[in-house]
């Protein structure tokens, strides 16, 4: 088991014994594609927790630049990247470069420019081309499932997530 602290200041637990722990890496402090789909995770975050399911969402981005984000879950600052390369997420051109990315690109980069989410700061250390990634431990810490994106947007929904979760729980790891 390790502690993490969450730039908030909490001590979180990996695994966490009394539920299952959903890690996402996430690409960088204000990058648009990674609002875009945090919101939907803030907005059924409520969900999530019923399901047994704790949110722990990885930026390679320094702390300072975190903590002026309010969301409803733990939020580590990664900035050397530790976490990233000990579950192998990765970052490549094809990031920003896929179809499927596009419109993720356009919707978060016009909710930026209207104020709705905060704008990245302009210089990038750990880049800008930063691929998703998805897992879903137990609570003794075994990976359930896991999903390396392909592209800056191609990482689990809240359903996916939540039918994971189901799925487990119907094999009978309860």
């Amino acid at each position: 088991m390790r502690e993490l602290i969450a730039v908030s200041g909490e001590r979180v637990r990996v695994p966490d014994p009394d539920r299952l722990v959903h890690l996402q890496f996430r690409r960088f402090a204000g990058c648009p594609v990674c609002n875009l789909h945090l919101q939907s995770v803030v907005r059924r975050h409520g969900e999530i927790t019923a399901a047994g399911i704790r949110e722990v969402v990885f930026f390679h981005s320094p702390a300072d630049e975190l903590r002026e984000y309010d969301l409803p879950f733990a939020v580590i600052a990664d900035p050397e990247k530790r976490y990233y390369r000990e579950y192998g997420v990765e970052s490549s051109r094809r990031a920003l470069l896929h179809p499927r990315t596009w419109g993720a690109i356009l919707r978060g980069s016009a909710l930026t420019v209207l104020g709705r989410f905060r704008p990245p700061a302009s210089k990038q250390d750990g880049g800008r081309l930063g691929l998703p990634a998805d897992f879903l431990l137990d609570r003794d810490g075994s990976v359930l499932a896991s999903k390396h994106g392909e592209h800056a947007y191609d990482q689990w929904s809240v359903d996916e997530l939540l039918a994971l979760a189901g799925a487990r729980e119907k094999s009978g790891h309860a």
